[in-house]
């Protein structure tokens, strides 16, 4: 339902002329039953289909050219005048797909005398002067100039943003001076005839210099002599009126008004029968209408529809497959339903190690099978003919990569590794279960399949103990029995599938839509090629480091237990308790439910706190410790032994903010500013004659809160480029910027982070070493100077108690599920994490958009730079010591254009042979 005002508002613009010309130039010739081509009516109706599926709007419309003739043939009399006209078999079309359109229930625009794209930049203006946003569905670059802030667009195909960023990469200024380079260039496609011999680059040169088209022309007979020069005087007028030709009309007349577009749902019966008479059967299926056809039926007889099969299908009745023809069956059957699920079954858990034991298909709920590919059984479960896996794979090959049937994947880069680690091609196009409930609830729950089904089917799937064994007993999943392994990984893939026929449609009414489309589901794809690329390490550095550490904790086991009076087991907490709270009586101590002394990091830093040398030199050890095990013993083991390089694994969903973690290595939690964590980050090295470059965003969450919450003087500070935590001194303490001591400088640093963090007084009081009630007076002051961030805590708290969930800047719901604890402790935790949320997820935003826009922009560009590593705020890349300062200046281009704030992005750059020094 449309919202009731239109500040509230979504208006989506699909560019309909576009959507045709693509169908009918990418399908081959097909007819109707009556002989009439379809291709284009088949490919548009996909087309809408699947954006209809995929993308949320309020208002929603197609928007069409009326016919070949505008007022700007009347402008220019050549204009467009050399297009051909439409093929034969497409003139039939144009009518089917206007009625392709209002069987899907959605405006069919146009408007005799002008064309499709004024009429959307007249829609697009008038629904931004009414306060809401609008969605322009194209990639035709005549629409870029329309982009600013409430107006963007999408290309259909790539499914990918157009934004600032892109535009600049195409026309090399920003959409508000695209009129003046198209002026300057012409259009050889629509015959505006521009300057001869200016190009793009020239074009946007000289715009970049002057500004607009008649400065640059009242500038040209003062110009060095060249040809450039005498084409820009002779050929002014030629540019003017180019000028004209291509700026797009914001004042055309609007044929329907936009409250008249809201979006509704299709009707089903009326589109079932649509399809029905167009012969489109899998579209119908597809889209889970097939059978809601009215029949035909006397005259003055109403119809009523039949009634849509059931999803109460049980569990079973699966099939192994063991003979290719069967599973080309399975396949053919896939692609005609256009949507299959797969998942694979695998002899380990690293995809770039593990060998594919078999794969399962599911084509519509309960109908799946197994192909087993190298099960090997025992005497007792003797294991008869599969199929060979490479023929198996050539077999699947045309539907991993046919674009009409979608593949949906539980988990999808962990099988799409596994499946080309196997010699299978990249799959397009995908669905992942997994994401599809994480944009929607993360935090909430978790988003595996076991969990989602029980959530949403209400089933419990077989579980991989139930036919491996636990423990001793435990064989591997190749020797597990066909008919109880197709039981499980058939089922696994008929799940899948349930999961995505549920869950997909819940994206649009959640407002999770964009967020998966836009950012999760492309960053599947960058994040197994990250993956795959790895990075190398150096093994003796960390053998050289390993020893180091080893030698230094052995001097430190020697002062603690002289410290303690006696050996003792450092890695024991237990001993370390009744040393501490029994035979040393230090304060504080806390007993657990075991009965044993609590002696995590937070009592040890308390005790230290306090004075006492013993805890403080057991932390110390501690940190080597970890350091020696998590970094420079382990990421030796990690090392591929196929690519001789470390292949760290991205978690995309298990954080309640969008950030991604990783494992085996977890490369998150190398500290950053302490010696040990720069040596362990100079053992990740460059390939030879390559550099590693690093591009940081430099205090995002901390523009992020100046942004959101508004305030004045931060983000004055972060526009002029001052020193920020300089800046809060000065401001709280009322002491001058200019020659302020360090120790200012730090309380006002460490007040900026701990605010972030719901940081109490205790906390403030323990990182500055100052009382309690000193640091109560320092977060009082502070927010005594900045209301709005008390206020903008304060409201995220309330929206929490109020959903369940706070959002980011770009609509992620972030759920806390503690925050209506009626424990206090459990209840602080939760209100801290939902203050910090937006802002954080906000950060894991961002950066994600930059990641899903860098592979475009360094193909663009033809560099052969590689996106290695995220680690919270930075990107790692690895590039050619000789495309260093071009990939430091795109990253930093990029990723500073992911978002537009009231305060600037700012990325620090850097590169060299390693990561510590790319720092």
């Amino acid at each position: 339902m449309a919202p009731d005002t239109l500040a509230d508002a979504h208006l989506v613009l699909i560019d309909g002329s576009g959507f045709i010309f693509r169908a009918f130039h990418a399908l081959p010739p097909m007819n109707r039953a009556d002989g009439t081509p379809v291709n284009a009516v088949y490919g548009f109706t996909n087309m809408l289909a699947r954006f209809l599926r995929d993308h949320v709007g309020s208002h929603l419309a197609v928007i069409f050219d009326a016919g070949r003739l505008t007022f700007r043939n009347e402008l220019y009399g050549d204009y467009k005048a050399h297009r051909p006209e439409p093929p034969p078999e497409l003139i039939p079309q144009f009518a089917l797909v206007r009625d392709a359109t209002a069987a899907f229930g959605i405006p069919a625009i146009e408007l005799a005398g002008w064309e499709a794209d004024d009429l959307i930049a007249a829609y697009a203006k008038a629904m931004v002067e009414a306060g809401g946003r609008c969605t322009i569905v194209s990639s035709d670059k005549d629409l870029m100039q329309l982009i600013r802030p409430g107006v963007d667009m999408l290309d259909p195909i790539k499914q990918k943003p157009i934004g600032e960023a892109e535009v600049r990469d195409r026309f090399g200024v920003g959409p508000d001076k695209v009129i003046e380079v198209q002026a300057l260039m012409g259009d050889s496609v629509d015959n505006v005839p521009g300057v001869p011999g200016i190009g793009p680059k020239i074009a946007s040169t000289l715009v970049a210099e002057f500004g607009d088209l008649e400065a640059i022309l009242a500038a040209a007979p003062s110009m060095k002599p060249s040809k450039r020069r005498d084409m820009l005087i002779e050929h002014a007028e030629a540019a003017r009126i180019s000028r004209r030709l291509v700026i797009l009309r914001d004042d055309a007349p609007l044929p329907l008004p936009i409250r008249e577009l809201g979006f509704a749902q299709p009707d089903p019966p009326r589109l079932a029968t649509w399809l029905d008479g167009m012969g489109f059967r899998s579209i119908s299926q597809r889209l889970g209408v097939d059978g809601q056809a009215v029949p035909a039926a006397p005259a003055g007889t109403p119809a009523v529809p039949v009634a849509a099969g059931s999803e109460s299908v049980p569990f079973a009745g699966y099939e192994t497959v063991t003979d290719l023809a069967v599973l080309q069956a399975w396949i053919a059957e896939a692609q005609a339903a256009g949507v299959c699920a797969i998942d694979t079954e695998t002899d380990g858990l690293d995809p770039m190690r593990a060998n594919l034991v078999g794969f399962s298909l599911a084509s519509t709920p309960g109908r799946a099978c197994y192909v087993p590919l190298l099960h090997d059984g025992d005497l007792e479960n003797p294991v008869g003919a599969q199929i060979e896996s490479r023929a198996a794979i050539e077999a699947l090959a045309p539907l991993l990569t046919d674009p009409g049937t979608l593949k949906v994947l539980q988990n999808a880069k962990f099988d799409l590794l596994v499946l080309e680690h196997a010699g299978a091609p990249r799959a397009s196009p995908i669905d992942d279960t997994m994401l599809i409930s994480y944009a929607m609830e993360a935090g909430s729950h978790g988003h595996g399949m076991d969990e989602l089904s029980a959530r949403h089917l209400g089933h419990t799937p077989v579980t991989y103990d139930q036919v491996t064994g636990t423990g001793r007993n435990r064989i591997p999943f190749a020797r597990v029995d066909l008919k109880r392994a197709t039981d499980y990984a058939a089922e696994d893939a008929d799940v899948t599938l349930r999961l995505w026929r549920t869950l997909r449609p819940l994206l649009r009414p959640n407002r999770s839509l964009a967020l998966y489309e836009q950012l999760e589901r492309p960053l599947i794809r960058i994040l197994a090629d990250m993956e795959q690329a790895g990075i190398s390490v150096d093994a003796v550095e960390l053998r050289r480091l390993s020893e180091d550490f080893s030698q230094r904790m052995a001097v430190m086991e020697t002062e603690i237990h002289r410290l303690a009076g006696r050996s003792f087991n450092l890695g024991s907490a237990k001993q370390l308790g009744e040393i501490l709270f029994d035979e040393m009586s230090l304060p504080g101590g806390k007993r657990m439910k075991t009965g044993a002394w609590g002696t995590d990091s937070s009592v040890l830093q308390a005790l230290a706190e306090q004075g006492h040398d013993l805890p403080a030199r057991i932390l110390e050890w501690r940190q080597l410790a970890k350091l020696k095990s998590t970094y420079a013993d382990a990421l030796v083991e990690e090392i591929n032994p196929t690519t001789q390089r470390v292949h760290t694994s991205f978690q995309m969903a298990i954080t309640s903010t969008g950030r991604l973690s990783s494992n085996e290595p977890n490369l998150q939690n190398i500290p950053i500013r302490t010696e040990e964590g720069g040596r362990i980050r100079r053992a990740f090295i460059a390939a030879p004659d390559h550099v590693l470059v690093s591009a940081d965003y430099s205090q995002i969450e901390l523009r992020l809160l100046a942004h959101v919450a508004g305030i004045p003087a931060l983000k004055e500070a972060f526009a002029e480029g001052q020193d920020i935590h300089a800046r809060t001194a000065s401001e709280v303490f009322g002491v001058p910027m200019q020659g302020m001591d360090s120790a200012t400088r730090r309380r006002a640093k460490a007040i900026n982070f701990g605010i972030i963090y719901g940081i109490s007084a205790f906390g403030l009081g323990r990182q500055l070493g100052i009382p309690p009630g000193e640091a109560r007076s320092y977060i009082d002051a502070y927010f005594a100077r900045y209301p709005g961030i008390r206020d903008f805590m304060e409201s995220t708290r309330e929206e929490a108690r109020l959903h369940g969930y706070v959002l980011t800047p770009f609509g992620r719901r972030c759920w806390i599920p503690g925050i209506a604890e009626k424990n206090p402790a459990r209840r602080g935790y939760a209100e801290r994490q939902a203050s910090n949320a937006p802002l954080q997820g906000g950060a894991a935003d961002i950066i994600k958009r930059a990641m899903v826009r860098l592979p475009a922009a360094l193909a663009e560009a033809g560099l052969a730079a590689r996106l290695l590593l995220q680690v919270h705020d930075e990107l790692l890349f690895e590039a050619p010591e000789s495309e260093a300062e071009a990939l430091q200046a795109l990253a930093k281009r990029v990723m500073e254009g992911a978002a537009s704030l009231s305060v600037p992005l700012v990325v620090e750059t850097g590169h060299g042979h390693s990561w510590g020094d790319a720092h």
